[in-house]
């Protein structure tokens, strides 16, 4: 009996930790493609993803300015969104923005958000500050299913490209997987029961247009 109970709770506790990975795995099945067979939208979205300490992006962060250039290069979209943190000298945007520059892409087609804190800050402002309708979201793999569950659960039609540029070190992988458990339940709670704080800011379309 209690052997019985013990693998009851126990498999209980698998469904609440691994069902918000599942379904996020399943919304992002079509969701995802290459760059060339990438729906046109209207702004790629690049998330922050960390820096060094004299400033510069990480391997990881310029995997993700690299795709979203060459989804530029292709046609596939208008506008680079680069959405990160911003404290002190602590500057994912501008990093972004700077490594973006090298590689070619015009600094009128550069937009920077400072307050993307989180995925879910980046898709609610990418939608309710900029009047983003269409994006393609930019990140690894291990992330994208998170970050599309968001942002098409608050408005944004997205559809993802991998950053997965080179081969990452096994236990940083082990690690962001690992994170992503946690990271999936909290965002599901903030779309579905609790939504977080809005962040501040005016609407500021980046195609006035199209806005509404």
């Amino acid at each position: 009996m209690v052997l019985r109970i013990s693998l009851v709770i126990l498999a209980a506790a698998a469904l609440v930790l691994f069902f918000p990975r599942l379904l996020t795995a399943l919304h992002a099945v079509t969701r995802v493609h290459q760059v060339e067979n990438t729906p046109d939208s209207q702004v790629a979205i690049v998330f922050g993803a960390g820096l060094w300490r004299d400033g510069s992006p990480t391997p990881v962060l310029r995997d993700r300015v690299r795709a979203a250039a060459e989804l530029y290069f292709s046609g596939k979209v208008d506008k680079l969104l680069m959405s990160g943190t911003t404290i002190g000298y602590y500057n994912e945007p501008r990093a972004m923005r700077n490594f973006a520059l090298s590689l070619g892409i015009p600094n009128d087609v550069i937009v920077q958000d400072y307050l993307g804190l989180r995925t879910y800050d980046t898709c609610w402002r990418a939608r309710h500050i900029y009047g983003i309708h269409t994006a393609t979201l930019v990140t690894q793999a291990f992330h994208l299913p998170r970050a599309l569950y968001i942002c098409n659960s608050l408005g944004v039609e997205a559809h993802g490209v991998s950053a997965d540029l080179q081969e990452y070190r096994r236990r940083s992988r082990f690690f962001w997987n690992l994170r992503e458990i946690p990271a999936t339940i909290v965002a599901l709670w903030e779309v579905h029961v609790s939504p977080p704080p809005q962040t501040p800011g005016e609407f500021e379309p980046l195609f006035p247009n199209e806005a509404n």
